[in-house]
């Protein structure tokens, strides 16, 4: 499930600093290229290494620094939780989706899957007790797009715990997820791979780099995907897309070296609303529904004890679709000064539309109530009442330039790095009707189905989920100017101290058109546009201090402390001036606080890192209700989350290679509504512990044979007034195994095997508790690797 290119790529491949650029690099690129091109030093070559059928001692897991500039130190010499998970990683495990690979860092997972009868969409990541979807980047720019993103084109994910607000303004209170792309090398290499497996997996892809000029240092790279597979776990949900990632470059052997890249991914799946919750642990019949002027009163206590659904059900309709396309142009320039300084510019474009329609449905009594049909199982059926759409696009202009130079005042060595960063971005929801919608609002002609025996193929007309849009929209826009300053500074041979700042001036603008009156497809455009427009203005400051103190050459112990802030619609684009939302401008930003105390030691020559941190994060400025009149709202909610987190990631011994974490999480609300339903006072989503690890070893005839295991602790749902429903969903275990072997020179085949004792879980859960996630049951895929 996933594609794979050489196992044995240098570790030093390309230079994976990435970041932020603009005016500045306007003003002092082009004078200091004429002036110091013929004094600096040449950078040392990123190659692919050479294909080696046998393996050697080479330690694949290991990554010895984040790939971002603001972080000059080695990671063992960086005071802060971070986990690289490198692409040799995510190979063998035929991880092809960025949830999937996160599955390598212990406690981040998408755990959410929505709220009623609505799926959230593309790669809803939770990440110490918060959801992370709205910091993840790509190359050190923002990708906020609704996209399940693929790893074809990914040489490396970073994943920074704790706050990101220095690194990266406006962030999730507990951290970000940063992909780096492959760029183009001066080195010839062909890698491709087939993959087939269960669930009628069907993938290919390819990595090919061409020296184009050696005396100029232009190469080229071109990353292809092509997939079109279903899910071992589902019926009828379909993933199905298709990639092309060129990239070319020059001046690799100089000092000024200009990077092209173009990104270029289009989806076309089914996507899942999940499974009904009937049987699961926790979970009660609904509530007797009493009478009305057009259903009599309704008990179901005959559905007590009814046995859970086959978890392979689908819901929805073969007429559902999720379509999504993204487009991402990059340039990125590098130059290197004499003395060691260097200056990096990025400008990127981003566009990423999403068309999605899911037949969705919420168990609930209401929904039951007109539909069953006495108390045999096989005549229970459910009313699917939700149409959920989306017709979303997002984009992004951005220009960041970074420069980075050291500084010796005598008593300490000072690595600095100053940045500037412009940003325009911009997301549009348009609002769509379709003909299953009456004038009064509420959906018609969609056939009820089976709870134990759902048919997808019932019909249902073309016409009925026929998306027009009907003039109503949201437009939201913010424009950020930042400026960031980072000072690494080096007190002998055991002494380092990093201190960060951050000014973040944003501005939000929100357009909302809403239609009065009513909207068919058949009488668009008759109704009312009304627009309402509201903007949010501020300064954000962020910082983050650490000492780290180094007993060996190899090892350190630090103490950090950092701040981040969110301002109202900072990843939504969305303005509200509801008092309950926390959206409305009027709000002050949600403040976080982090400290974190912890230990790094590199062992085994270097070849092993492990790591230990216990932290305490404080997230403030929440949004509660009075506990005595519903229609105030007050921003003295507060959160903590705080616990401990272990990690071991290289090389044992010589071909055994290894990367595991484990973490413990303790989490609460300080002040403000309990967020669970089962009287805990827990946050929602945040597992109290997570595990996981993942080995290989390589025989001396080439075999290689590696496995893992996930552990990750029951889920506590979110709030509402469901009745019934699970309010958690249960701890489980899950064992994977993978045996790779070298046929040729040139092909080596892999088999991977998924939960290899069959076990039944759930994945994700949604905030109603009407619907989860089945996890992927016992399944396998079988890869041939091509490399010329």
């Amino acid at each position: 499930m996933h594609m794979i290119k050489s196992r044995k790529h240098a570790p030093a491949r390309l230079n994976q600093r990435l970041n932020l650029n603009c005016t500045l690099a306007a003003l002092l690129l082009p004078a200091s290229m004429a002036v110091q091109a013929g004094e600096t030093t040449p950078p040392a070559q990123k190659t692919l290494e050479e294909v080696k059928v046998v393996a050697d001692a080479i330690n694949d897991f290991k990554a010895e620094r984040a790939s971002s500039p603001k972080y000059t130190e080695k990671l063992v010499d960086t005071a802060q939780t971070v986990t690289v998970i490198k692409r040799e990683l995510v190979e063998q495990q035929g991880a092809v989706t960025l949830t999937e690979a996160l599955r390598n860092t212990p406690g981040v997972g998408a755990f959410f899957l929505g709220e009623n009868g609505s799926t959230t969409t593309g790669d809803a990541i939770y990440m110490r007790g918060f959801d992370a979807s709205g910091s993840i980047f790509v190359d050190g720019v923002r990708d906020v797009g609704s996209i399940s993103r693929d790893t074809f084109n990914i040489e490396q994910i970073d994943v920074l715990k704790g706050p990101a607000g220095t690194d990266s303004g406006r962030s999730t209170p507990t951290g970000s997820v940063n992909l780096v792309s492959k760029q183009a090398l001066l080195e010839n290499a062909s890698n491709a791979a087939l993959t087939l497996g269960s669930g009628q997996q069907r993938r290919a892809t390819a990595d090919l780099n061409r020296v184009l000029n050696s005396d100029t240092g232009t190469a080229f790279r071109l990353n292809l995907l092509d997939q079109d597979s279903g899910n071992p776990a589902r019926d009828v949900v379909r993933n199905k897309r298709w990639g092309v990632a060129p990239s070319l470059a020059f001046g690799l052997n100089g000092p000024t070296r200009v990077y092209l890249n173009y990104l270029h991914v289009q989806q076309d799946n089914i996507p899942d609303g999940g499974v009904l919750t009937i049987g699961l642990p926790g979970w009660t019949p609904p509530a007797t529904i009493a009478a009305t002027a057009t259903k009599p009163a309704q008990s179901f206590a005959f559905m007590a004890g009814a046995k859970p659904v086959d978890p392979s059900n689908f819901y929805g309709s073969v007429l559902d679709f999720d379509k999504v396309r993204a487009d991402m142009l990059t340039t990125r320039i590098e130059h290197d000064f004499a003395g060691g300084a260097r200056l990096q510019n990025t400008t990127r474009y981003g566009r990423t539309k999403q068309d999605y329609l899911l037949t969705s449905f919420m168990s609930s009594g209401a929904n039951l109530t007109a539909n069953v049909a006495g108390s045999d199982p096989s005549t229970w059926v459910m009313a699917r009442t939700n149409l959920t759409y989306k017709d979303q696009l997002n984009e992004i202009l951005t220009n960041q330039s970074t420069l980075s130079f050291n500084l010796d005042d005598g008593w300490f060595k000072h690595a600095l790095v100053a940045g500037l960063e412009l940003t325009n971005e911009k997301q549009t929801n348009y609002t769509n009707v379709n003909g299953a919608v009456s004038v009064n609002g509420s959906v018609v002609g969609l056939p009820p189905t089976s709870i134990y025996y759902p048919n997808p193929d019932t019909p249902i007309s073309k016409a009925q989920v026929n998306m027009v849009r009907n003039g109503a929209r949201g437009d939201g826009t913010t424009n950020t100017q930042a400026v960031y300053l980072f000072d690494t500074a080096k007190l002998g041979e055991r002494w380092i101290f990093n201190g960060g700042v951050r000014l973040d001036h944003y501005t939000t603008s929100y357009n909302g058109v809403t239609v009065q009156g009513t909207a068919t497809p058949q009488t668009i455009p008759v109704g009312t546009l009304l627009a309402t427009s509201l903007n949010s203005s501020d300064t954000l400051l962020n910082g983050k201090l650490s000492a780290l103190y180094k007993p060996t050459d190899n090892s350190s112990v630090y103490a950090l402390a950092a701040t981040s802030k969110a301002p109202p619609g900072g990843n939504t684009f969305t303005l509200s001036s509801a008092a309950s939302s926390a959206t409305n401008p009027n709000y002050d930003p949600q403040v976080t606080t982090t400290y974190e105390v912890g230990s790094k030691w590199d062992l085994l020559q270097q070849k092993l890192s492990l790591s230990a941190a216990a932290y305490r994060t404080d997230v403030r400025n929440e949004i509660e209700v009075d506990p005595t009149n519903s229609a105030l709202y007050y921003q003295s909610g507060k959160k903590r989350v705080q616990g401990i987190e272990l990690g071991v990631t290289g090389e044992l011994m010589r071909n055994w290679l290894i990367s595991a974490g484990y973490t413990r999480m303790a989490s609460e609300v300080v002040s403000g509504k309990i967020v669970t339903n089962s009287g805990e006072n827990r946050l929602s989503y945040t597992p109290k512990q997570a595990f996981t690890a993942w080995t290989s070893y390589t025989l001396p005839v080439g075999l290689q044979i590696g496995g893992g295991a996930r552990f990750v602790d029951k889920l506590l749902r979110g709030t509402d007034g469901a009745v019934g429903t699970p309010a958690y969903a249960d701890a489980y275990w899950v064992f994977d195994a993978m045996a790779s072997y070298p046929v040729s020179k040139n092909i080596d085949l892999r088999l991977n095997v998924y939960n290899l004792a069959d076990k039944q879980y759930v994945a994700a859960i949604n905030k109603s508790g009407y619907r989860y996630t089945p996890g992927a049951p016992r399944s396998a895929s079988l890869t041939a690797n091509f490399h010329f």
